[in-house]
């Protein structure tokens, strides 16, 4: 078994590994910029090392002072958590060579699924569906114009290399390419280092349903059922809730059967996620997969009792996984709380907390790193917390969250907690007619 890790990462998800690594009996190494001097997950690590100043590129992003780090505290661990060098085949692949175990997929698999339009392509040998689209990467606007005349408007314009909504337009006639074209290549090459591009048909508005795997060194795979990930602003989820109120029971097992089927064919190690477009005909096509522990795999912890951080540990200190699947036995929803004010078209909000109260009772649940007196710094993503509750029911779910919102207190910075109030009480919401459209329309 592993014996110390250290966690590559900051905020609420190295908090999360922290946790899960203390029940496992197994110490811990928090790494950490200038700007999270004062963070929970350098407090509550066994160890920690400062990598640099604020700025992600000489910090976070680092991978020889990360290195380091893990050399000089004898970590044989390493846990990305999300974002930053998750999904980074160079890190897993200088982990492996360290001899250091990175606590996620081997490298080549990262290689191979971290780059859409291979994955894309994998996932068609396997026999998975896929969006109608390009073969690979377009060559040129003129390719590009020719292929989407011919699979018809509206396509769709994506990096390669893209997560997290950058890189993406939506072009809905010719007239638009061009400025789609420039504008998707420049923000990627800004994102991601990586201007390539490729194109899909575009399909109206679908659900985002994700399922979620796990995956051995022996060639076993559960699924854990799926999440509903529909509700997004900009391509960046909001609300995530499990089991989905459009899914039912055969979309489920079908859904559930060609994630398996996916990672069985590239002996997919560890927690990963398969994300698909279901159209309203409840036709599914594979999108991208996530080959890392997730934002929202809260949710599904909560309703399957499975502890995902701890079996990622246990399946890369060689550990087998069961095979079976687990199924939801509530009914979860997740809110990120995000420092941004919604009523100025989300603008960070980052600053000091000068008073905070967070929410609890039965089936409530706070993955956060604030505290009263915390400063939020304004170098990292604005999320600051994720509020989950479960239920009996879907219908209750929505009511103790709506509870849980009004409790959580956060003086000091603007927050969403309003506009997920008004979310909760939205008809549409409330009766799960809604698909990734449903922000075009909802008045805040």
């Amino acid at each position: 078994m592993i014996k110390k890790v250290l966690i590559a990462n900051r905020g609420e998800i190295a908090l999360r590994v922290i946790r899960s690594c203390n029940e496992m009996g197994i110490k811990t190494v928090a790494v950490y910029s200038t700007a999270d001097k004062e963070s929970l997950h350098v407090r509550f690590a066994d160890e920690a090392v400062c990598i640099g100043p604020p700025v992600s590129k000489e910090s976070y992003l680092s991978i020889p002072k990360i290195m380091a780090a893990a050399e000089i505290t004898n970590s044989d661990a390493i846990h990305p958590g999300y974002g930053f060098l998750s999904e980074n085949a160079e890190f897993s692949k200088i982990c492996n060579e360290s001899g250091i175990k990175f606590v996620g997929p081997d490298w080549k698999m990262i290689e191979k699924m971290g780059d859409k339009v291979t994955a894309k392509e994998t996932m068609k040998e396997a026999g998975i569906p896929t969006v109608p689209g390009s073969d690979g990467l377009l060559n040129s606007i003129k390719e590009g114009k020719k292929l989407a005349s011919s699979i018809g408007y509206p396509v769709i314009l994506k990096a390669t290399a893209g997560g997290g909504g950058k890189g993406m337009r939506i072009v809905n006639s010719e007239k638009e390419f061009e400025d789609c074209w420039n504008s998707a290549k420049a923000e990627s090459e800004a994102s991601f280092s990586n201007s390539g591009l490729y194109l899909e048909k575009f399909i109206v508005k679908p659900r985002h349903i994700e399922i979620q795997v796990m995956g051995d060194q022996y060639g076993n795979v559960s699924h854990l059922s799926e999440r509903d990930c529909s509700i997004q602003r900009r391509h960046q989820k909001l609300i995530e809730e499990t089991p989905s109120p459009f899914v039912d029971e055969e979309l489920r097992d079908k859904m559930g059967e060609a994630a398996v089927k996916a990672c069985e064919f590239i002996k997919y190690e560890g927690a990963g996620t398969i994300e698909f477009l279901v159209d309203i005909n409840k036709k599914f096509y594979f999108m991208e997969m996530n080959t890392r522990i997730q934002v929202e795999h809260g949710i599904t912890e909560e309703v399957t009792d499975y502890d995902l951080i701890k079996e990622q540990i246990k399946v890369a200190s060689g550990v087998k996984v069961s095979g079976k699947h687990y199924y939801p036995k509530l009914y979860s929803i997740e809110c990120r709380i995000n420092a941004e004010d919604p009523s100025a078209n989300f603008r960070p909000s980052p600053g000091k907390i000068t008073a905070l109260h967070k929410p609890g009772g039965h089936g409530v649940r706070v993955d956060s790193h604030i505290y009263s007196g915390y400063i939020i710094p304004p170098n990292y993503d604005s999320m600051i917390a994720k509020l989950i509750v479960s239920h009996q029911s879907r219908e209750e779910a929505i009511v103790r969250m709506k509870r849980a919102l009004k409790e959580f207190i956060i003086e000091g910075i603007e927050t969403t907690i309003p506009f997920h109030i008004k979310i909760m009480d939205d008809p549409n919401f409330k009766k799960g007619n809604f698909t990734t459209n449903f922000m075009d329309t909802f008045k805040y």
